[in-house]
């Protein structure tokens, strides 16, 4: 289940995001309303936590604006707003569920497990970037129609470049997300895993599609269909 944190308290950000990894949970983080948004309707999230008093749109507009794109992403609302007229504006909108904080750890994994159970919508099984092919249930990667032995750590980078296609992804959020690790600047291992992963991916290919952002991070660039 790959949840989206829109929440512009960066302290209490970080600490969801640390514990959410650690309980299995792949993670993005993001701190302004209106870039959760574009992030939101361009990617595969089964769970959005949301903060309703956020920079660039506010909570309720995220929803509204989340739906208007056909984004039916489950939302949770995550906020410290006691008003039970707000509350009830954001479940009416859409959001599935709302917690008050401060909130218990536990309470908020039970949330999050209760919307895994009866979601009813659909994991992305098979992504395809230009004529890069990934079979998520089966772990096989094609290119070219040409099938690609990759490792297991190797395949869940690639997924999830593949699911964030065409974003710059930094150091730090591939080891948070990949490898579930915080940041070490003194860390090689995404650099090394990068370079493995190029060269079974764009070897032999005209189109290179594994990117190196000079300054910012890594990318696979593509048409997604």
């Amino acid at each position: 289940m790959r949840i989206l944190i829109v929440e512009d308290e960066k302290k209490l950000a970080g600490f969801m995001r640390q514990g959410l990894s650690q309980a299995g949970y792949p993670v993005e983080v993001c701190n302004d309303g209106s870039e959760a948004l574009e992030l939101a309707v361009k990617n595969d999230f089964d769970l959005i936590l949301l903060d309703l008093m956020l920079p660039g749109i506010n909570g309720f507009d995220f929803i509204k604006n989340l739906r208007v794109f056909g984004a039916e992403t489950p939302v949770i609302i995550i906020s410290a707003i006691v008003d039970s007229r707000q509350v009830v504006e954001g479940l009416n909108l859409g959001a599935v569920d709302y917690i008050r904080k401060p909130f218990e750890w536990d309470e908020l994994l039970a949330r999050i497990r209760t919307v895994s159970r009866f979601s009813s919508r659909s994991v992305q099984q098979k992504i395809r970037i230009e004529d890069l092919e990934i079979d998520i249930p089966s772990r096989k990667v094609k290119r070219g129609g040409s099938e690609i032995e990759l490792t297991s750590k190797e395949f869940i980078l690639l997924e999830y470049l593949a699911r964030n296609a065409n974003l710059v992804l930094t150091k730090n959020q591939l080891l948070e997300n990949a490898w579930n690790m915080n940041f070490d600047p003194e860390s090689n291992i995404v650099e090394v895993y990068m370079h493995q992963l190029r060269k079974k991916i764009d070897k032999g290919f005209e189109t290179q599609l594994i990117k190196t952002v000079i300054g910012a991070g890594y990318m696979l660039k593509g048409n997604k269909s």
